[in-house]
């Protein structure tokens, strides 16, 4: 019998298990300052201990600490998705993905957050759009009531130019529901949820195409106008007190 030394273990590991139940991190930045400083897949908790969400966390861009909530880069993701599924999320946080409405939101409420938008073509160049303030329906009582409205402002280019200011204030539209400023539904004529007014400068959820000349495909209009396919875009959020000074 060795109960002595099974207690012994017992009571040497409880504390490392109560400790890793405790450790419930909100977003990249919580796991970060804990100490995981290399960039992958991590899991959050956006709303206690059964929210548990997986998310690729951007831990070298600018200083890290980026959670990143969308993202796409081979086109093995389908995108052309309806409202329940860019409510909840889909995809693969190693991969293509969007975290989902409601995560987002709950992510909001808990803290000022800043959102950088990094994208490339396919001849390599590279840019980006930082904004100083990014949240949704902050003040709402029922966030998919309000249309998880986009709250976007404080532009900071980063070569990219300011396609996302024109869509502040808009809600969040797909092809089973229409909730742009538009006549008709730009979520279906774009092929892409998104926050579209009539229509968009952007469209980081459409089709992937390869650089394609087209306007159903990845795009943000102040780099390479509406008809041109970008090979990668992803949208990240930071709380704004960790945003590097320059």
């Amino acid at each position: 019998m060795c109960f002595p030394q099974l207690l012994l273990a017992l009571c040497v590991l409880l504390p490392v298990a109560v400790q890793s139940l405790m450790f419930q991190p909100l977003d990249c930045a919580d796991i970060y300052n804990d100490g995981s400083g290399r960039s992958g897949v991590y899991r959050i908790y956006p709303a206690g201990p059964n929210s548990g969400r997986y998310v690729y966390c951007d831990m070298d861009t600018e200083g890290g600490k980026w959670t990143v909530f969308q993202r796409r880069m081979d086109g093995t993701v389908n995108f052309y998705r309806g409202w329940e599924q860019y409510k909840n999320g889909f995809g693969h946080a190693a991969g293509e993905y969007w975290l989902g409405l409601e995560t987002i939101h709950l992510l909001t409420l808990r803290k000022n957050y800043e959102l950088r938008v990094d994208m490339e073509d396919f001849n390599g160049a590279r840019v980006y759009a930082n904004y100083t303030s990014f949240s949704i329906s902050p003040q709402a009582i029922n966030a998919e009531v309000d249309g998880y409205r986009l709250h976007v402002s404080g532009f900071r280019n980063g070569g990219a130019g300011d396609s996302l200011t024109y869509a502040n204030g808009e809600k969040f539209s797909t092809f089973d529901k229409d909730q742009d400023s538009w006549g008709n539904n730009c979520a279906l004529t774009r092929r892409g949820g998104f926050w579209f007014k009539s229509c968009q400068y952007t469209n980081p959820n459409g089709l992937y195409l390869w650089g394609e000349v087209t306007d159903i495909g990845l795009h943000w209009y102040h780099w390479k106008s509406n008809y041109y396919s970008l090979k990668s875009i992803s949208m990240k959020m930071r709380p704004v007190s960790l945003r590097s000074v320059e």
